[in-house]
């Protein structure tokens, strides 16, 4: 992939102004698979901000292009049986992407020739995924039988061959263990234990800097962590419920979480813990992505599936 144009961060006391300018595009699928509504479960863009892709629970895994909102300008990826619970694209290659479903399988695609390049069975239904930051290594997680939320998110560490594993815990805590595991079928080696909430932790995000790790609970709170020394700086608070996912601005300076619960989307300032801008929504909105390069947010909830702010137009 060509490198990406570099771009100036925009200032905390300008932000909600200029974050105002920018227009909001709706992508809407009218596909109906049953069972299961077409709730959108996931969604994720590709490293060049090209395209994104949502993963719904009546099993529809698509590919947009931002530009083209129509339908007919989408991709559908066909094969899985049920509902797709997390998507990810591979860091350095544009056009390969990774779901895993409650279908029990992680599915491998090309979404250029449009196929499905590789299905693995999970044992059980799958849960979560991640890439490592070199793009040569995949570890899908399925659900546990003692606890929905064991395990519910993990992260590789960024840049390079996979070293680290952070993983959230159904009983408040993350881990960060050392990987890959000494010789094959031995437990990981927890590095770090953070005792960062008082119930599950249920979504992750590392900042783009590698400086901060964001932490979303089942408690409604966003506890954000310096990796230099693992200690939680700030708190946020101004979630209405669980928090689903969780993400950073393309230049690590905003964060915004994602909620089943209550209307509206808060963008805080990482440094200071400052809300700047509020999105409002007609529906909780659950699922959260910012585009790798610019200030444009997508999420989903809201009556007509996909929304992306900046998409249609306006600038900042």
């Amino acid at each position: 992939m060509a490198p990406l144009p570099p771009r100036k961060p925009i200032a905390k006391d300008r932000f909600s102004a200029l974050f105002s300018n920018l227009k909001t595009q709706t992508y809407h699928d009218p596909t109906i698979r049953g069972p299961g509504s077409h709730t959108i479960r996931t969604i994720a863009w590709n490293p060049t901000g090209h395209l994104i892709a949502t993963g719904s629970a009546d099993r529809t895994l698509r590919i947009w292009n931002p530009e083209k909102p129509q339908v007919k300008n989408s991709t559908e990826l066909k094969g899985h049986t049920a509902a797709i619970e997390r998507v990810a694209w591979n860091p350095v290659k544009e056009a390969e992407l990774a779901s895993v479903s409650s279908d029990g399988t992680c599915k491998f695609w090309d979404v250029r020739s449009k196929t499905c390049t590789a299905s693995v069975p999970l044992g059980g239904e799958g849960l979560t995924i991640a890439w490592s930051g070199d793009g040569s290594t995949v570890l899908a997680g399925r659900k546990a039988r003692q606890s929905l939320f064991t395990y519910a998110t993990l992260i590789f560490n960024p840049v390079g061959p996979p070293t680290n594993l952070v993983l959230t815990e159904g009983d408040g805590s993350v881990k960060i263990a050392s990987y890959p595991p000494d010789k094959p079928g031995d437990t990981l080696s927890t590095l770090h234990t953070l005792h960062a909430h008082t119930s599950a932790c249920i979504s992750l995000a590392l900042s783009p800097t590698g400086r901060y790790l964001a932490i979303g609970g089942s408690d409604a709170l966003i506890s954000l962590w310096d990796t230099t020394d693992w200690i939680c700086r700030r708190t946020l608070a101004d979630m209405q419920g669980g928090v689903k996912m969780v993400g950073f601005s393309w230049d690590g300076s905003y964060i915004v979480g994602g909620s089943d619960e209550g209307n509206g989307l808060a963008i805080a300032h990482v440094e200071t813990g400052e809300y700047v801008h509020k999105i409002e929504t007609q529906a909780p909105a659950p699922c959260v992505a910012w585009h790798p390069t610019k200030y444009w947010l997508a999420y989903s909830g809201d009556p007509g599936g996909l929304k992306i702010v900046g998409a249609a137009g306006g600038s900042m």
